[in-house]
C-alpha cells in the first residue's frame, strides 16, 4: 500500500455499477450470468469506470457448500474470468467475494482488478458470520471458513484510494476509519454484502449510512439479487450507494439489477470541510489505533 498522502481525496468523479444478481448451484451458469451482466453494464453511455459484484455471486451462500466451489486465487477461473472481462472493457471491476481455498483453508475473499485486468487488492473476510437470532436466523461461516487478519485500503489509479470491506465487516467501524484517516485518506468503502431478510430490514441502510457519516466518504453496499421462492439462504437485496453526507443517492430493489450511480469528487471536500471531524480527532483522549503502527493493512 502507498503511503503517500492524497490531498484531494477523489481527484475525479467516479461512474460505478453494482450487479445485484443471483447465484445458484451451477457455477458454470452463475460465471456465464456475471458476465451477460458485467457486459450489459458498460454497454450504458457514459461509459462506466467501475464494476461492483456481490458476496458468493460463484456460489450458493451455504456453509456446507463454501469448500465445494473453493478456488485458488489468482489461478481459479473467477478470478481469471474477471480479470479478463476488466481489460476487455478497460474497466475496474470490485469482484465482490468467492470461497477462496489456499492451503486447505477456505476464506471468504474479494478481488479487485484494474484495467489492465491486474489484481491491485485483495480482502479477505475478517470478521466471520456467525449469529443466532431467536425466531430469525442461525448461521456460523466459522464452520467452514478461516477469517483473513488484515485490513485492506488500496489505490485506485487515478482516483484514489479506497477500503474495501465484505459484509458482516461493515459492523465493525474501525476498517472505515483506517482507510479514511491519514495517510490512507480513501474516498470511499466498497463492501459486497449479503444480508438476509431479518438483519437487513434492520441494520442494512443504518450501517452504511453510519459507516459514510462518521468517516465523511461515500459507502458502496452491493447486494446479492433475493431469491424468491428459494430454500436457501435470502439475500436482502437493496445493493445502494450513500453519500459522505449519510444520503442515500441509489438503491436497489430485491431483484436482479444494474444499479448506476456516480461518485461527485466535489461533493466530499464539501462534506470534510463543512463538518471537518478528520481535523477535530482527540487522540490525546482516546489514543491513535491507526497511527501507533498496531494495524495491519494490505493492498493484496
Amino acid at each position: 500500500m502507498s503511503s503517500a498522502v492524497i490531498k484531494t481525496p477523489l481527484s475525479k468523479s467516479l461512474r460505478i455499477a453494482l450487479i445485484q444478481l443471483k447465484a445458484g448451484a451451477n457455477k458454470t451458469a452463475n460465471l456465464e450470468k456475471v458476465t451477460k451482466f458485467i457486459n450489459d453494464a458498460v454497454a450504458k453511455t457514459p461509459k462506466v469506470d467501475l464494476v461492483m459484484l456481490p458476496e458468493c455471486f460463484n456460489s450458493p451462500y451455504a456453509v456446507d457448500q463454501f469448500r465445494n466451489y473453493a478456488e485458488d486465487i489468482p489461478k481459479g477461473e473467477t478470478t481469471q474470468l474477471l480479470s479478463s472481462l476488466a481489460k476487455k472493457h478497460g474497466i475496474y471491476i470490485v469482484g465482490g467475494s468467492i470461497p477462496e481455498l489456499s492451503c486447505d483453508k477456505v476464506y471468504n475473499t474479494s478481488v479487485t482488478f484494474s484495467p489492465e485486468g491486474e489484481i491491485i487488492a485483495k480482502h479477505r473476510k475478517a470478521h466471520l458470520f456467525d449469529i443466532d437470532i431467536p425466531n430469525g436466523i442461525t448461521f456460523q461461516e466459522s464452520v467452514t471458513l478461516t477469517a483473513g487478519d488484515k485490513a485492506t485500503v488500496f489505490r485506485l489509479g487515478e482516483y484514489g484510494n479506497v477500503g474495501l470491506g465484505i459484509c458482516y465487516d461493515i459492523r465493525f467501524p474501525e476498517l472505515a476509519s483506517i482507510a479514511s484517516r491519514s495517510p490512507n485518506n480513501a474516498f470511499a468503502m466498497f463492501y459486497p454484502g449479503a444480508f438476509n431478510t431479518t438483519t437487513g430490514p434492520l441494520h442494512w441502510h443504518l450501517l452504511a449510512r453510519a459507516r459514510a457519516v462518521d468517516n465523511e466518504l461515500f459507502t458502496i453496499l452491493c447486494s446479492p439479487a433475493r431469491d424468491v421462492g428459494g430454500s436457501g439462504y435470502q439475500a436482502y437485496g437493496h445493493s445502494l450507494v450513500v453519500d459522505p453526507l449519510g444520503k442515500i443517492i441509489a438503491e436497489a430493489g430485491d431483484g436482479e439489477e444494474i444499479l448506476y450511480a456516480e461518485l461527485d469528487k466535489d461533493l466530499l471536500p464539501k462534506a470534510r470541510e463543512s463538518i471537518p471531524v478528520h481535523y477535530q480527532r482527540r487522540f490525546d483522549i482516546y489514543g491513535d489505533f491507526v497511527g501507533d503502527g498496531s494495524v495491519k493493512v494490505s493492498d493484496k
